[in-house]
């Protein structure tokens, strides 16, 4: 998908290296979560963007799971208030990039 498509949905897109080097993220995640684009392009994500999700519910799932396509409810906590959300986790094998989605 192109990035002004990305950038044009309502839902925030992270994209994600093996490495959880943030490789993607869209205008509307870096407006949600008051992060600038090019600040969070090429960090690691789990350790230095969203340190909340660095669990066995989000992080350790793309590490254990050759495959995910799953939608969980969850609190982001970071930087923020508690927020309800909904994340949808995608891992695919034979395709490097994963991706976390986030509803708000």
């Amino acid at each position: 998908m192109p990035a002004a498509d990305r950038d044009a949905l309502p839902f925030g897109v992270v994209g994600l290296a093996p490495d959880t080097v943030v490789e993607v993220y869209n205008a509307a995640e870096a407006r949600m979560a008051g992060l600038d684009q090019a600040s969070v392009i090429g960090v690691p994500f789990f350790d230095a963007v969203a340190q909340c999700m660095n669990n066995f519910m989000v992080a350790q799932r793309f590490e254990d799971e050759a495959e995910i396509d799953d939608i969980i409810p969850y609190v982001l906590t970071l930087r923020m208030r508690p927020t309800k959300v909904r994340l949808r986790l995608l891992k695919t094998a034979g395709t490097a990039r994963r991706y976390v989605l986030i509803e708000r």
